[in-house]
């Protein structure tokens, strides 16, 4: 009988690369990679000039050696443990982080925000006003209700600069969401513009970048 694992040592190394590249792509408890986060706290740059993202760099390449020495490690059915292998790097990490929230997760870090929904209209009211309105939708997945702050930093680029510097100025907004209530939070801001040159500002932004604070606690959504 052929043996299943024929180098120990080699499984060890792949589990352990293997772990570290589904941490380093972990999408929790902030909107990007748990990679990034550990990275920005230690100073350390997540992306070049060219906008190429180091931690997932860094994570393709912990995947990919986990996989040759998973192959390497193994006696037989080399192809199927691959395959396995890939499938579960690429559904785990949503899964097991959908999964905590869903049902251990409290405050707010059992909050998720729908990001791709989100939307905020600005328009003129009269010559001095700018009135705008955003809907943010939310989901609170514990029993308890969880109140927190919001702050809008929009998605910035050259294009929608100054409907992002405007939109930050009015927040951060308090939020309380019952337990698992779901609902699309509107906001609506008043801006005077009378101090800028721009004789009439409007616009819309999509895919809306929050920070949710409660707290010592903080999470970018």
């Amino acid at each position: 009988m052929v043996q299943l694992i024929r180098k120990t040592k080699h499984m060890y190394v792949a589990i352990i690369l293997f772990v570290l590249s589904i941490i380093l792509i972990f999408p929790y408890p902030h909107q990007g990679p748990y990679g990034a986060t550990i990275a920005f706290r230690l100073g350390i740059p997540i992306e070049s000039e060219n906008g190429i993202q180091y931690v997932a760099v860094l994570a393709v390449i912990l995947l990919l050696t986990s996989l040759f020495f998973l192959v390497q490690a193994v006696g037989m059915h080399h192809g199927r443990f691959f395959v396995l292998a890939v499938i579960i790097a690429w559904f785990a990490p949503h899964l097991l982080a959908s999964t905590f929230q869903k049902h251990f997760a409290s405050d707010i870090y059992a909050v998720s925000y729908d990001r791709d929904s989100s939307t905020c209209f600005f328009g003129m009211e009269d010559e001095i006003m700018l009135h705008g309105v955003c809907e943010l939708p939310f989901e609170n997945y514990s029993k308890q209700d969880v109140t927190f702050k919001i702050q809008l930093i929009g998605k910035y680029n050259g294009k929608d600069s100054k409907l992002v510097s405007l939109m930050k100025t009015e927040s951060p907004y308090k939020v309380i969401l019952r337990g698992k209530e779901r609902k699309r939070l509107r906001l609506e801001m008043d801006i005077d513009v009378s101090g800028m040159k721009e004789e009439h500002i409007s616009g819309q932004l999509e895919q809306i970048d929050i920070i949710i604070m409660s707290g010592e606690r903080m999470r970018r959504l």
